[in-house]
């Protein structure tokens, strides 16, 4: 993070699921919040996902999975990450994900996973505790 400014957060949905209604419920929640949201849309790969947080300069990815390929999805974006030296981004997601994943998604670097149930107000909390704001060193 080396600009001012509010956080950035992309908000993504991988893969060939088709069921946005949450990444934009929560994309909207974090807007009115005051975090720049930037959506990529329906059906981004990896690459895509990742390419776009470098170029907008993002603090986070947020990515919404609910087709069951997130332990593919999460382990390609961190990934990717580190081969481009963006590993400072932070990768956080939501979806349908078992809770038996939640130790290995966390041992290969996602910051956090919100599982169904999870409110949009403990979204953007933990997104304002652990990003804050962005500072100018």
């Amino acid at each position: 993070m080396t600009a001012s400014g509010p956080v950035r957060v992309v908000v993504a949905k991988p893969g060939l699921d088709g069921h946005d209604r949450g990444a934009k419920v929560v994309a909207r929640a974090l807007r009115d919040a005051g975090i720049e949201v930037i959506y990529t849309g329906l059906h981004q790969t990896p690459e895509q996902i990742v390419e776009t947080a470098i170029q907008e300069d993002a603090d986070a990815i947020g990515m919404s999975v609910l087709s069951g390929a997130h332990m593919t999805l999460f382990a390609r974006v961190i990934d990717l990450l580190r081969e481009r030296d963006a590993s400072d981004i932070v990768v956080f997601g939501g979806g349908i994900v078992p809770v038996a994943d939640l130790p290995e998604l966390e041992q290969m670097g996602v910051a956090r996973i919100f599982t169904p149930g999870a409110t949009t107000g403990e979204i953007v909390s933990w997104v304002r505790e652990n990003l804050g704001e962005r500072s100018t060193a």
